[in-house]
């Protein structure tokens, strides 16, 4: 007689939980604004730049076994609800960082912001998996990252509109104005970030408020006493589908990141498109509204086909189309790479509940060790700006392009073998 009560109210927590799918999906993403525009302002080399996603995606691996911690005392709806207050404080802090112009004080901002992200994570992923069947997990959790796709692809427009405005300098036309006129510059892009992050904690605030308040199933209660007990990170790692899976998402992570962070200085180099950032901050958007078309797709053929193989096959595209972008020059290039995003769409939450299924009461710790795996976007993109500095960037890459081969090697072997629970 409660069943249909039941499932209305775990439909309304989808509903809701997929909006803050998007709230992160736009912080993410205004990264990738962000790394061209600092990258200008204080006159960084591509490694140098390359800090920001090291900084937000490093908060992934040291935060997310507290934030597990976090989960398992207060339950994953009022996880959700300190995730977003969190974020709030990190945005709030881009308030005095450009004030007083410092770059290390972005990057702790940053760490911040992406400490409450990580809680996000961690709360949010497997929750929508245990609003419903582990049969339809996968389609579930592809429908709620389409909205965080969504918000990154919305992220770029919005910041190249407020953020890269202006007119960006390059070093050699910075270095021909006078010592008055660099600091005027300066300051005036530092401080544009200003209004954007203002907005964004007012929004994150009261989205924490409004999801506590809200009277959603926190399942916090259904894995009490002898479960909390019995999972141990040992136990998790007992499954391959895990091991793997952890391997898969750091690389799938890393490669989306790079291509992102670098997506604009790509374009604008006069080898490819030849465009200034700010107009090459208009193609991006083109990147992740391809992993939010690819989204909605996979979400509806995951209910009849094999959403491992599934994940194989679009690997083994991204691969080919990463290796074309290398060896290209001009559109054909720039149009090979935009097209990745497209490929990306389904591999994150495909990844994500493939390495959690079947680990019964490990379930918790296995999210915890796929969300650290999410340092990957940390690691890969700073390696790719070192090879850039080396190499030139259009080389480096090939780094993505080796992890999507291991994420085509991942789908196709679990598309055949589930590790289960036993």
């Amino acid at each position: 007689m409660n069943q249909a009560p039941e499932e209305t109210k775990r439909t309304r927590a989808l509903v809701i939980v997929s909006t803050i799918f998007f709230m992160w999906g736009f912080l993410t993403c205004l990264n990738d604004i962000l790394i061209p525009h600092l990258k200008s302002v204080f006159s960084l080399t591509y490694t140098e730049s390359a800090l920001i996603q090291f900084t937000f995606f490093g908060a992934y691996f040291i935060m997310s076994l507290p934030a597990g911690s976090v989960v398992a005392k207060i339950g994953y709806k009022n996880s959700i609800s300190a995730g977003l207050f969190v974020a709030a404080i990190g945005t709030l802090l881009f308030l005095p960082a450009a004030r007083v112009e410092s770059y290390p004080l972005f990057l702790f901002a940053l760490f911040v912001l992406a400490s409450g992200i990580t809680l996000l994570q961690v709360a949010a992923n497997p929750y929508v998996v245990l609003l419903g069947s582990e049969e339809t997990s996968s389609s579930r959790l592809n429908l709620a990252q389409a909205l965080n796709s969504l918000g990154t692809t919305v992220a770029p427009k919005i910041g190249g509109l407020f953020i890269l405005s202006g007119v960006v300098m390059s070093a050699d036309q910075l270095a021909a104005l006078s010592m008055t006129e660099q600091v005027a510059y300066k300051t005036q892009q530092a401080q544009s970030v200003q209004g954007p992050y203002a907005v964004l904690t007012v929004i994150l605030l009261l989205l924490s408020i409004g999801m506590y308040l809200l009277r959603l199933p926190n399942l916090k209660e259904e894995k009490q006493g002898e479960v909390k007990a019995a999972a141990t990170f040992s136990d998790a790692f007992k499954h391959s589908n895990l091991v793997l899976g952890v391997i898969a998402l750091f690389l799938y992570v890393g490669a989306e990141v790079s291509i992102g962070s670098f997506l604009i200085n790509f374009m604008s180099q006069a080898d490819i498109l030849n465009v200034s950032e700010s107009v090459a901050a208009g193609y991006v958007p083109l990147y992740w509204g391809g992993a939010l078309v690819g989204r909605f797709v996979g979400s509806l053929l995951m209910r009849k086909l094999n959403a491992a193989k599934m994940l194989g096959v679009a690997a083994s595209v991204a691969t080919v189309l990463v290796g074309c972008a290398v060896m290209a020059t001009g559109p054909a290039a720039a149009w090979t790479l935009l097209a990745v995003g497209l490929f990306n769409s389904i591999m994150f939450p495909t990844i994500f509940s493939l390495g959690i299924r079947g680990l019964g009461f490990a379930t918790e710790k296995a999210s915890s060790l796929l969300i650290m795996a999410i340092v990957g976007g940390a690691v890969i993109p700073l390696v790719q700006g070192v090879i850039a500095d080396r190499m030139g960037l259009q080389h480096a890459f090939l780094l993505p392009m080796i992890c999507y081969v291991f994420i085509s090697f991942y789908g196709f072997k679990e598309g055949h073998r589930v590790t289960r629970v036993d």
